[in-house]
């Protein structure tokens, strides 16, 4: 499982950060998660393919995360793409994006499908064979949802010596790997377990941008293997953050720990700061495997 970060600040954009958008690649699928002005630009920068990009999430209708939405969608049309574009977003974005194509006359040259959002309960938004992805309703000053990525198990790993001792057939190797026993001519039955090894642990991803300190959400991303959450303000800014509905590095640190996340990741941080160094220190007090956001930065997760 690897994150891209792509651009992990508050509000505008500047010529040293960028806003909210990062691109999460999960047992071979490429998700964009956010949208923030510049977004195509960093995706260039960052080497990410276009074409693998066909699922596009937004958490809420704020600028920082997808203003630029309409010049991506607009570029994948100019570079030629035919491939379906999945958008999942709150209620409203399918009339904003539609009303931009339309009064510049540049509708896409591949067909564009809105799954916009309005329930206040966690739901299922995307499911395939290896993933399925859900909302984490989060608390803001508009309509927003986090998302939690989750790999579905794989198949269980096949004991080669142990289904040679037992002589059985390749035609069981298939219900082997799905977790079926055997049995064998003689009526005996071999378990699962005497014939396989467990499959690689599935991994799961929640991502919570933009938010004030929610623990609602705790029993929806409890255990999960990577946390992304906002820490939009450092702990002497906590009044501020609770009057905008934003979260400090501390408050971040206490989701985390409460949740069993393995791991914090920090971003949407206020370009009020000179660096970050502080939002890292500020949470370690609270939660020790704490990585900083950054603009280009990428995490591989195994």
């Amino acid at each position: 499982m690897k994150l891209t970060i792509l651009g992990c600040y508050a509000a505008t954009p500047r010529t040293i950060t960028n806003p909210t958008a990062q691109v999460l690649e999960i047992k071979n699928r490429m998700f964009l998660i956010d949208c923030g002005e510049g977004t195509q630009v960093q995706l260039r920068k960052n080497k990410i393919k276009f074409s693998k990009i066909n699922h596009i999430f937004i958490s809420h209708l704020h600028g920082d995360h997808f203003f630029g939405l309409i010049g991506t969608i607009s570029t994948f049309a100019l570079l030629g793409r035919t491939t379906d574009l999945h958008i999942y977003g709150p209620k409203g974005i399918k009339e904003i994006i539609t009303l931009q194509l339309r009064l510049s006359s540049s509708w896409t040259t591949y067909e564009l499908f809105y799954h916009e959002l309005e329930s206040k309960e966690s739901e299922v938004i995307f499911e395939d064979a290896k993933v399925i992805v859900k909302t984490i309703p989060l608390k803001h000053r508009v309509y927003t949802n986090g998302f939690l990525f989750q790999e579905k198990p794989g198949d269980r790993k096949l004991d080669v010596e142990a289904v040679q001792r037992y002589n059985i057939h390749t035609a069981y190797y298939q219900k082997i790997k799905g977790g079926g026993n055997v049995t064998l001519d003689d009526g005996t039955v071999i378990e699962n377990e005497k014939l396989s090894f467990d499959p690689i642990p599935a991994l799961s991803y929640a991502f919570c941008s933009d938010t004030v300190y929610n623990e609602a959400i705790i029993p929806l991303i409890k255990d999960v293997d990577v946390l992304y959450h906002e820490a939009t303000f450092l702990e002497s800014e906590a009044a501020l953050a609770l009057k905008t509905l934003h979260s400090t590095a501390i408050e971040a640190a206490k989701i985390a720990l409460k949740a069993n996340a393995k791991q914090l990741v920090l971003g949407h941080y206020s370009t009020r700061y000179e660096g970050i160094e502080r939002f890292k220190e500020e949470a370690e007090t609270i939660f020790p495997n704490v990585l900083l956001g950054n603009d280009g930065v990428s995490f591989e997760f195994e």
